[in-house]
């Protein structure tokens, strides 16, 4: 083209004609190439044949080549579905081993060892077996607690072989209980009906006998370790083991406590005292010499000091064996009562406790009502043998109450711990026995001495006087500790009924009522003064009766007085009278009470006038029946009658300052002579 291009000199003139030439020369050239062909037509066969087969070749390897895709593909799927697969195995297979891993340990704990299974179901309770029933007890709570969430995984706690391995521990734990149960209350019976059985436990005739109960704690604690294993597999058991432990041992403790009592009042030698001490027939000095009963409150203190230790322990000892969940009774290193008894270490097990929180439960108030209500079933009637000493030594010396009543309060403030609420209930049943018992004597005391206002007439000192002196000295002989109170409120109690008796009777002679009362209230005083310098409420009696002595005396004396110069102080007290009316300048003119009058009346009252004191002295001593007396109430009527006497004397000078009487001087001159 080029070449063709190059013989041509080219010009825009000349395009169309180069135009028409190519058109030529192209004709020309396709003209040629279609001969070209046509000469070439077996060789194109050829080529079309050979692209013919090429292409059928290459439909064919494109066809291979999809069916070769579709099975690569689906082996990848398939390849892909085994690697899942085996994926799939190899976790299950470690998870199947794990599971495996767990459920031998789940069967481990699950089964249970023939050794165990048969000392729970029929294996023996002596002594010597003792540790394996423990050790089977250890393994079936132990067993039970690996059953329970959260010691089990939560997704065990359902299953069908778990749940079933747990109905046979309940099955075991059941059938256990009731035979330990079973066991221990026979034995518990057994252990005290051989002690009862021998005599030689009790106190005998002419033998008064500790009781001792070493022994039987002894062979108690050797089932001490089963009763808390026992609580840990069902607390509900301790009930019925808790009431045939009471019921047994209550039985041996009444019978200690009738056989010692019995013997205690056998072997006391003390003379009876009377018991009527202010009655009015009886002969004044009976109790002067009374009989020496101290032997009696010693006995009682006997009683006290052997069985309230006892009980103590017996509480204690009850407490901590049959697992209750309260204080010691007894501080380490102290004493029930200040009195110890031999066995130091009767409430103490040896025995740690199984769960660590029952100590922290010490303060459950349930756990203590429920100590103490067993408590009352343990010691329940053995009371009524306290009460046989207290009224025996009652009717032998009533007076006894005193010093029985500070006995018993002594040991009563040495009882502090909160579980032996019992013995703390029989102190006080006791202290209010004995008080009951003393407040009989005391009532009965009060009536001997309301019957005297029986009598006809009562004159001198009444009987109840000197004797309740006599009584009140024996009283303050008998207080020990606490029994302060109780002696105070009977001496209140006579003393009131004392003195309201001698008003009564007082009245019923009033021309002889104050001379009655002084003569009985200075009894009083006399008889009492030495008793009251040292005993409070007595002191106030004193005082008491002090006052109504000298109220008495003035009355008794003003009498007299007035008696034997009537118209003397008529006189005066008609003048004193009217100076609250009139002035006392215009009572002279007044009807009776002109000089004249006032003459008359001095010639009839002062002439013989020793005479008329004599009188007054005679009139004095008249009836008198305490001679000692006299001289003091003579010298009080002298100074009474000076007093008036002045006081007359005074009113004379006032209202007739120009009339002469005997002088206050000389009156007290005369009264001094005779």
């Amino acid at each position: 083209m080029e070449a063709l291009l190059g013989t041509y000199v080219m010009g825009i003139g000349e395009a169309e004609a180069f135009s028409e030439r190519l058109k030529r020369e192209l004709l020309a050239l396709e003209a040629a190439n279609v001969h070209a062909i046509l000469e070439s037509e077996p060789l194109i066969d050829e080529v079309l044949q050979g692209l013919e087969a090429a292409t059928n070749c290459v439909d064919d390897m494109d066809e291979w080549l999809g069916i070769f895709n579709v099975k690569l593909r689906h082996m990848r799927e398939d390849i892909e579905s085994i690697e899942t697969r085996n994926n799939k195995l190899e976790m299950q297979s470690v998870n199947n081993r794990a599971l495996i891993e767990e459920l031998d340990k789940l069967l481990l704990g699950l089964r249970v060892p023939s050794e165990y299974a048969a000392c729970l179901t029929g294996g023996l309770f002596d002594e010597a077996r003792m540790l394996q029933n423990v050790e089977a007890c250890e393994w079936l709570a132990g067993a039970l607690r690996s059953l329970d969430v959260p010691n089990l995984d939560p997704i065990y706690a359902n299953m069908r072989a778990v749940k079933e391995k747990r109905a046979e521990l309940e099955k075991l734990k059941s059938t256990f209980v009731r035979r330990a149960s079973e066991f221990l209350r026979n034995y518990f019976s057994s252990l005290v009906e051989f002690m009862i059985s021998d005599k030689s436990y009790f106190s005998q005739r002419g033998q008064l006998k500790r009781p001792d109960h070493a022994d039987l704690r002894y062979k108690c604690r050797t089932y001490a370790r089963l009763l808390q294993h026992l609580k840990s597999l069902d607390k509900n058991c301790l009930g019925p083991l808790r009431k045939a432990y009471c019921d047994s041992l209550n039985l041996l403790l009444r019978r200690e406590a009738r056989e010692f009592a019995n013997e205690l009042r056998a072997s006391t030698k003390a003379s009876r005292n009377p018991t009527v001490w202010l009655e009015a027939s009886a002969g004044s000095g009976q109790n002067v010499n009374a009989a020496d009963t101290s032997t009696v409150s010693e006995a009682y203190a006997k009683m006290l000091t052997i069985f309230i230790p006892l009980l103590v322990d017996e509480s204690s000892f009850f407490a901590h064996f049959m697992c209750f969940e309260v204080p010691a009774l007894v501080p380490p290193g102290g004493t029930a009562n200040g009195d110890k008894s031999d066995d130091t270490n009767d409430d103490d097990l040896g025995i740690m406790d199984i769960d660590d929180n029952d100590s922290k439960a010490g303060k459950n108030s349930g756990e203590l009502a429920a100590l103490n209500e067993s408590l009352q079933n343990l010691l329940d009637g053995i009371q009524e043998d306290f009460y046989a000493v207290v009224d025996w030594a009652y009717k032998i010396d009533p007076l006894r109450c005193i010093s029985m009543h500070g006995i018993t309060e002594r040991y009563l403030s040495g009882q502090k711990a909160d579980a032996a609420g019992f013995v703390r209930l029989l102190l006080g049943d006791l202290e209010s026995r004995i008080s009951m018992q003393f407040s009989r004597f005391v009532d009965e005391a009060c009536h001997q001495i309301e019957r005297n206002e029986r009598n006809v007439r009562q004159i001198g000192v009444l009987s109840y006087i000197p004797r309740f002196a006599t009584l009140a000295t024996r009283m303050e002989q008998y207080i020990q500790g606490q029994s302060r109170d109780l002696v105070d409120q009977a001496y209140t109690k006579f003393v009131s009924i004392m003195f309201v008796t001698l008003e009564k009777i007082a009245q019923t002679e009033p021309k002889y009522a104050d001379l009655f009362l002084l003569e009985n209230y200075a009894a009083f005083q006399n008889s009492l003064y030495d008793l009251a310098n040292v005993v409070p409420t007595l002191a106030k009696f004193y005082h008491q009766a002090s006052e109504a002595y000298e109220q008495a005396c003035t009355r008794h004396i003003s009498m007299i007085i007035y008696y034997q110069f009537e118209r003397l102080f008529q006189f005066a007290r008609r003048i004193e009278d009217l100076m609250y009316t009139i002035p006392p300048e215009e009572i002279p003119f007044q009807l009776g009470l002109a000089k004249m009058d006032l003459r008359k009346m001095l010639k009839s009252s002062l002439s013989g006038l020793d005479k008329s004191i004599t009188a007054m002295y005679k009139k004095l001593q008249k009836n008198m029946t305490s001679e000692e007396l006299l001289p003091s109430l003579w010298d009080k009527c002298k100074k009474e009658f000076l007093d008036k006497y002045e006081s007359f004397a005074q009113l004379v000078a006032k209202i007739y300052p120009t009339e002469t009487i005997p002088t206050v001087v000389e009156m007290r001159d005369l009264l001094a002579s005779m």
